[in-house]
């Protein structure tokens, strides 16, 4: 894995070699993200995975610096990366040893972002390399690509609302190759029916998609005791 790393670091950096350090950048996103100390979010989730077409779900999410995240499901499944960190940009960004280079423009959903190229370089982050793509005029991540050791790449789409001013979206969209994915185990349908390995293998031939519809935040306000645990 180091030197992989190191590969993956000349690659990043070589045809960067006069790109802008983005580090500011970066820096006045976590300050912009750490007025959250902790929140409690509710939501719809909605599972496509394969052949599998899941109910609208109802979530509960709980956030807690520097970065632990959990996910609570009514019912039905839940394939999303452990720790759902692919989804909780404060998470993301929360690292503090790594290199940010500027990548170029791109237009997002009709907004112009900063393209910037997120490399931590503990070599014990899961995370590989993010992408993001930041609207510096609002200071919000509107899209982010994720390469994992153990997951892949995903990709997470972020539209913004009454929340933006915390830096938190009214809508994730994610979306993953679910050849790459480890699904699992504990994985099950609406039925509690657990996979069969060919479920397991038809799944993973497809791309996946999880999208959340956030109905309220209650930030800094508390967590209930022992909700990590």
């Amino acid at each position: 894995m180091k030197y992989f790393k190191i590969v993956l670091l000349i690659l990043v950096l070589a045809p960067a070699a006069k790109a802008q350090d983005e580090t500011p950048l970066i820096e006045k996103l976590k300050q912009k993200l750490n007025q959250v100390h902790e929140y409690v979010a509710t939501g719809k989730m909605k599972t496509d995975v394969a052949f599998i077409k899941a109910p609208v779900g109802n979530v509960k999410m709980y956030y807690q610096q520097p970065n632990h995240f959990k996910l609570v499901r009514d019912g039905g499944i839940s394939i999303l990366p452990k720790g759902g960190i692919s989804i909780n940009m404060n998470s993301i960004i929360a690292i503090n040893n790594y290199v940010a280079l500027s990548a170029g423009n791109a237009m997002v959903d009709g907004y112009s972002t900063k393209i910037v190229k997120l490399l931590p370089m503990n070599e014990n982050n899961d995370i590989v390399l993010t992408t993001l793509y930041i609207d510096e005029k609002n200071l919000l991540i509107r899209k982010a690509i994720t390469t994992t050791k153990e997951n892949g790449t995903y990709q997470i789409a972020m539209q913004y609302g009454q929340y933006s001013n915390w830096g938190l979206p009214n809508k994730v969209i994610f979306t993953f190759n679910t050849q790459d994915y480890k699904i699992p185990k504990g994985v099950t349908l609406e039925m509690d029916e657990p996979l069969t390995d060919a479920d397991r293998k038809r799944m993973q031939q497809k791309n996946g998609r999880v999208e959340i519809d956030y109905t309220s935040y209650t930030i800094n306000k508390g967590l209930p005791s022992g909700i990590f645990n």
